[in-house]
């Protein structure tokens, strides 16, 4: 992260960090050498508003202590921090890099918010800091950062798809980059060459561990990146010491995953519609789109579904997000993203009640263009089903002969956060239980892993907001100059606010990352 652009004299930086590093001396050396606390009170008044003047800096010396003592505090300092403190002296560097290189360093980061900027360069990834608010730019390996994809954030890595369709996993503070499995060991992907030894084209099979749905369709690289990928997770393993990357993948929203050390991916039938995912206890619990969740032992030898939560929803109208929550289950998040001429009720879409085995319409919306121009309806049925059947959705548009891809781009119709709704589930009665809010804790939803945080370790940050980015396929993929939702949301009021205007540029798309300067150092 040397080549952080930053603003501001190196000097004063350097000031501000001694002093914070003076304070936590003072916090964490009674515990170290078991000296009384009142015993150092009059030394923590050693701290300026403002730095002092250059000949009195020169005066004052940093403390001399050992390196165990260092790692301690340095363990206590965000990333940013800690790295400068790394380039102060060579007694500094060298506790800053057995934090790193050992992988003592486990102090929580707050999410940054990842982009890209055309005039910063093809290379070059920012970093925008809610804490300090401020950007930092991180020149990144080849292919550009610019010409790929980006399906993933977790861990403090992105998984990206570059233009030959191939996946890497990339640590933008570490410069680290990991190739992942081909992507014609995906299920449904199979390569056409052209005879010359070269793959244009591949082939796309449209089917689930259930059924064949029609023929197989090709498609050339570009447009075949565009509709593969969705979203990609990167899991520590604890019980391995390794890692696993989870892949949600058309057709159909399917699960596919690989190990550190595998050469192809393995498919998880027979399920598809998958939104979310997250790992605990060597188990993978997937989430769809109407609101199942489904777990997957991947210790066992042979992996086999097990379904969690059954069917809770219908029509597929918000995103949807699996967390773990604070009391030790899962909480399932319902995003409803909407234009703000819109109002959006309080229980949206079509909710199963498992207990009546009845199927309630709770909601109806007509979508417009800005100009006032109608872009589809969508019609829900005014009555229950009497036979309890799923009930129909009918998307009808005005005009049957518009091309509503290419005559009614993204950017016209302004898509922001209306709503966010959070559940518990609960895992014995296999049903869904409503949070009204959440009072210690704030959420990080987007392309993303999803992050529950306390709010009590990141001070600098709301409790009870949801921190937002775009989560939308056709977004993430294709748009540029598309109307980004990136914002904090306040689940008290369903308040709305701008985090910082725009800086970004829309492709790649942009997502949160939690840095981490841990180093990998495996391969798929």
């Amino acid at each position: 992260m040397e080549a952080c652009s930053r603003a501001g004299t190196l000097s004063s930086l350097l000031w501000a960090l001694a002093i914070n590093l003076l304070r936590l001396v003072f916090i964490f050396l009674p515990e170290l050498v078991c000296t009384p606390p009142s015993l150092l009170k009059k030394f923590r008044k050693v701290e300026h508003a403002h730095p002092p003047p250059l000949e009195l800096r020169t005066l004052i010396t940093l403390p001399n202590l050992p390196q165990d003592v260092l790692e301690v505090i340095f363990g206590n300092l965000q990333i940013p921090d800690l790295i400068r403190a790394g380039s102060v002296c060579c007694s500094w560097r060298a506790a800053y890099t057995s934090l790193r290189e050992l992988g003592r360093y486990r102090q929580s980061q707050t999410p940054c918010l990842f982009y890209t900027s055309e005039s910063a360069g093809d290379n070059v990834a920012c970093l925008y800091s809610l804490v300090e608010k401020r950007v930092y730019k991180l020149t990144l390996p080849e292919p550009p950062i610019r010409s790929r994809v980006l399906i993933g954030s977790s861990d403090g890595w992105l998984i990206t798809a570059d233009e030959r369709l191939e996946l890497l996993l990339v640590n933008p503070v570490t410069g680290e980059q990991i190739a992942l499995p081909s992507v014609v060991t995906i299920e449904h992907v199979k390569p056409i060459s052209d005879g010359s030894g070269a793959i244009p084209k591949f082939e796309l099979s449209y089917y689930t561990g259930e059924k064949v749905y029609r023929e197989p369709e090709i498609h050339d690289r570009d447009h075949l990146r565009e509709v593969l990928y969705f979203k990609a997770f990167l899991f520590p393993d604890l019980s391995t010491g390794s890692y696993i990357v989870v892949l949600i993948h058309n057709p159909y929203y399917q699960l596919s995953f690989a190990r550190a050390g595998d050469n192809k991916w393995t498919w998880l039938p027979p399920n598809a519609g998958y939104r979310d995912c997250m790992y605990m206890d060597c188990v993978l619990y997937a989430l769809t789109d109407v609101g199942e969740i489904d777990a997957f032992d991947l210790s066992d030898s042979t992996v086999t579904r097990k379904a969690i939560v059954g069917k809770v929803k219908d029509y597929i109208y918000e995103s949807m997000y699996i967390i773990p929550s604070p009391w030790d289950g899962l909480l399932q998040v319902w995003r409803i993203v909407d234009s703000p001429m819109h109002e959006v009720e309080d229980d949206p879409a079509i909710v199963f009640h498992p207990d009546h085995k009845v199927w309630r319409v709770v909601n109806h919306r007509e979508h417009e263009l800005e100009d006032g121009g109608a872009l589809r309806i969508l019609n829900h049925p005014e009555q229950e089903d009497e036979n309890c059947e799923t009930p129909g959705i009918v998307l009808a548009l005005e005009q049957h002969d518009v091309d509503v891809s290419e005559n009614v781009p993204a950017a016209r119709v302004k898509y922001i956060t209306q709503k966010i709704l959070v559940y518990k589930v609960d895992m014995a009665a296999k049903e869904l239980v409503k949070v009204n809010g959440l009072p210690e804790h704030l959420l990080f939803l987007g392309h993303n892993q999803s992050l529950c945080l306390c709010a009590e370790e990141h001070p600098q940050l709301k409790a009870n907001h949801v921190y937002c980015t775009d989560d939308d396929k056709e977004l993430i993929m294709s748009y540029k100059d598309a109307n980004r939702d990136i914002g904090v949301f306040n689940l008290e009021n369903r308040q709305r606010k701008e985090i910082v205007s725009k800086i970004w540029s829309d492709l790649p798309c942009p997502t949160w990352i939690v840095p981490n300067l841990t180093k990998m150092n495996l391969a798929f």
